[in-house]
């Protein structure tokens, strides 16, 4: 059927006798008028008849129907939280082929991936115990011993993917403290993602020596994970996101490197070739001499747990080293080369890219407004000893990394100052920017960042920690500005007392939760508005206006001090949040202070800011939605794991027993 409004009254005039077609023209086409409405009406009941067919497949049905169809085949309703899963459709859709499996591994893993959205791995660990065996069936890998010979599978030891044989463990799975025993199933859940970032300058320690990272600290290497083909084909390493070991890349380095794996290396315009990559342990050396251990001289030596890179001693020092690699994270935050595209709007004035890369004259070019948009992932030097943008009264500037790209701005005068006239905005989007702080002068109305990542200090130490602790990365000076922060991560805000800032989904950290991440440079900062993200340091302003679902970590420095401070504490509201002790704020509803457990609160870490799962259920579901507290709100983590329970209930075996693990 054709539900074209103007092909259906087209057709349903032409039907008409030749005698009444001619009479309706001489009177100017009243009839064909009338048609025109009735024929809306039909290919409304047409869309209707349409739409009744699609809803009966769940492939095309809308979204509505998903609930009845999972009812008609008794799968019961989850909360639908996972990203790229939500509703339910690929849920709903597999549940009768999954129940055709019922009981079996590959369904158990098929079903933790599809209702959690998350890569797992199903473990038997009967399959793992050192008990006799039956002669019927014969396990040949399952040793008593360890085998002390494969560093693999030593490393892979108490993972998802070791072979090696435990005793009897008595403990309960459920509790997740017991794993062993016979009737035990383990769902290994790998939360982190792994994102890839292209043409990326890399970071120059000395002539030789290198960092995949462009801010100069180590970084993991991740994998380019797989997806697995058939339900019948149980995960592996290749499949999951994983950091490279040594080890495995030592074994199978042309699985992570080339133009189609994890990692690339082009040294002055020209790509290097694998049978010129070697794989070595460049820690530092323990002599403290400050070199890195096992440097070869005649190859290029990657080290993918550290992110380092040190090129042949025996050839002179390349002059441009640009690399290709995965970072770990947990969600899509502070820019990077995932999907960005709702976020740009409208065409580019100007373009800076590796054959254009004078960033000052494109800054001086924008005096009247216009879009600066970065066409690469490359480091750009802002070297000038002040680095500053002038912006005219009621204009709108944007400095914007293209969809897909991350560009660093390296920045040597101390700070990158914006001067914006009356009304001016000013949105930067995409960036990462290191070295000095971004300051903000003049009358401007509003500032917004988006995607950024704002650190402080040229580089960090091999520690990862900050060369100036606590320096500023933005400063807002004048009054009545509107911030903007929206995921993105950056060190301390400077907010004027007369602006006020609003914070989503982002990491403010001051590196030491005794140093001030938010005031207004020795005095109250501007009024706050947070919510979903995580401060880690001290707060100081005239009022918060309203914090919901944030953790602050956050420890007085003296006697006087206090860890959040608002000058204010009649108005504004903090709900659902983790507030420390000997805090002045204002009223509070539903917030705890029970301390926040994180995997790592290091930058860089691919769990920077992730809650730990030792974490307090105060806090991991202590959400207004019941979801975990900070910036990973979002996630809906919580909802996940409570999902696959329910689905784990309907899908194991009868006897057998099911533990959520997670394995990133």
């Amino acid at each position: 059927m054709n539900t074209d409004v103007d092909t259906v009254a087209t057709r349903m005039y032409e039907l008409l006798p030749a005698v009444y077609r001619l009479r309706d023209a001489e009177t100017g086409y009243p009839l064909r008028e009338l048609i025109a409405v009735i024929a809306e009406q039909v290919a409304v009941v047409q869309e209707g008849l349409e739409q009744s067919y699609d809803n009966l497949f769940i492939e095309t049905c809308a979204e509505w129907v998903i609930p009845y169809i999972g009812d008609l085949i008794g799968s019961r309703p989850l909360h639908g939280k996972a990203p790229g899963v939500a509703g339910g459709r690929a849920e709903v859709a597999d549940t009768l082929g999954l129940r055709r499996r019922k009981g079996t591994l590959a369904a158990l893993e098929q079903t933790a991936r599809v209702v959690t959205g998350y890569p797992a791995v199903a473990v038997e660990f009967f399959q793992r115990m050192a008990v006799a065996q039956s002669m019927n069936h014969i396990r040949l890998e399952n040793h008593a011993t360890v085998d002390m010979r494969d560093e693999l599978a030593l490393e892979r030891i108490s993972g998802p993917f070791e072979r090696a044989a435990h005793t009897l463990e008595v403990r309960r799975i459920g509790s997740g403290r017991g794993r062993y025993n016979l009737q035990n199933i383990g769902i290994y859940l790998f939360r982190l993602q792994s994102f890839a970032l292209n043409g990326v300058s890399a970071a120059r320690l000395d002539a030789f020596r290198y960092s995949f990272n462009p801010l100069g600290i180590d970084t993991p290497l991740f994998n380019n994970p797989r997806t697995e083909t058939a339900i019948t084909e149980f995960a592996t390493p290749a499949h999951v996101p994983l950091p490279i070991s040594r080890l495995a890349m030592r074994r199978d380095k042309a699985d992570f490197y080339g133009p189609n794996g994890a990692l690339l290396l082009e040294v002055d315009g020209a790509v290097v070739p694998e049978s010129a990559v070697e794989v070595c342990n460049l820690s530092d050396a323990l002599d403290g001499s400050g070199d890195w251990a096992h440097a070869p001289a005649d190859h290029y030596g990657i080290d993918p747990l550290l992110g380092r890179l040190v090129a042949p001693t025996d050839r002179a020092a390349p002059a441009r080293v640009v690399v290709s690699y995965r970072y770990g994270a947990s969600d899509a935050i502070g820019g990077g080369a995932y999907e960005r595209g709702e976020a740009l709007a409208g065409a580019a004035s100007q373009t800076v890219s590796e054959s254009a890369p004078d960033l000052q004259a494109a800054l001086d070019a924008l005096a009247t407004g216009g879009v600066i948009e970065f066409a690469d992932s490359r480091t750009y030097e802002l070297a000038s000893t002040a680095p500053n943008l002038d912006l005219a009264a009621n204009q709108a500037v944007e400095l914007r990394a293209a969809n897909g790209q991350r560009p660093t701005i390296r920045v040597s005068g101390g700070a990158l100052t914006i001067n914006g006239g009356d009304g001016a905005t000013i949105l930067l989007n995409g960036l990462v920017i290191v070295g000095g702080a971004l300051r903000i002068t003049g009358t401007p109305r509003s500032l917004t960042l988006l995607h950024c990542t704002l650190v402080s200090g040229v580089e960090r130490t091999r520690q990862n920690t900050p060369a100036q602790p606590g320096a500023p990365m933005l400063i807002v000076a004048p009054d009545g500005v509107e911030v903007l922060i929206d995921r993105c991560m950056t060190g301390p805000l400077h907010i004027a007392n007369g602006s006020a800032a609003t914070i989503r989904h982002s990491i403010v950290d001051a590196d030491d939760e005794t140093l001030p991440a938010y005031d207004g440079g020795g005095a109250a900062g501007g009024t706050l508005t947070i919510e979903n993200s995580t401060m880690i340091g001290r707060v100081h302003t005239q009022q918060i206006e309203r914090a919901s679902n944030v953790i602050f970590v956050a420890r007085a420095a003296g006697p006087t001090d206090l860890p959040i401070r608002s000058e204010r504490t009649q108005d504004g509201c903090m709900r659902f949040s983790v507030v420390p002790n000997g805090s002045r704020t204002p009223r509070r509803y539903r917030c705890v202070a029970v301390p926040a457990r994180f995997t790592s609160l290091r930058f860089g870490a691919p769990g920077y800011c992730q809650l730990s799962s030792a974490c307090d259920l105060s806090i991991r579901r202590g959400a207004d939605d019941e979801s975990e507290i900070g910036v990973f709100h979002d996630l809906f983590q919580p909802q996940r794991e409570s999902d696959l329970h329910t689905r784990l209930d309907e899908f194991l075996r009868f006897g057998m027993e099911a533990g959520i693990f997670y394995a990133s």
